[in-house]
């Protein structure tokens, strides 16, 4: 199952895909700053218009995966709880590569071991870290993917 676009119609259901994994992701990332309206209205009047928003599709169960991407970063990439471990990451950072070829960006929780493992098992390093300059106040972890060579 090749990622497609997602459709402006969607947005709700990615921001809802969202929510469920950042719930289900504490402790390992903080909570959530904005409430689930705020969630949902960013991804309908900010990430949809000024991003490409790409989803995996569970066979007649919605969307199962989501990644943003933007000028070369990695803004978001989810898979929905319980569906985590089956190659649904893999198949988004490996779909980004090839979209972004000359290289890629992402920032994660440095909390999140998990997210960080996953990164760098597909090739990405660490650039920098940060004691938490972003909203939920938690230090992080910029990361840069570049083609061998």
């Amino acid at each position: 199952m090749p990622p497609r676009r997602a459709q402006i119609g969607e947005a709700r259901e990615v921001a809802d895909l969202w929510l469920r994994s950042r719930h289900a992701s504490i402790p390992a990332n903080p909570p959530p700053v904005h409430s689930d309206a705020e969630v949902r209205d960013y991804f309908l009047t900010v990430v949809f218009p000024e991003s490409e928003v790409w989803v995996l599709d569970r066979e007649g169960n919605g969307i199962g995966a989501a990644m943003v991407l933007k000028d070369g970063w990695i803004d978001h990439l989810h898979v929905e709880p319980g569906w985590t471990g089956q190659g649904l990451g893999s198949l988004l950072v490996a779909f980004a590569k090839e979209r972004c070829p000359a290289s890629l960006e992402l920032w994660t929780f440095q909390s999140n071991a998990g997210a960080r493992r996953f990164y760098e098992s597909h090739g990405f390093a660490v650039v920098e870290t940060t004691d938490g300059d972003n909203e939920e106040e938690a230090p992080d972890v910029h990361y840069r993917w570049s083609p061998p060579g």
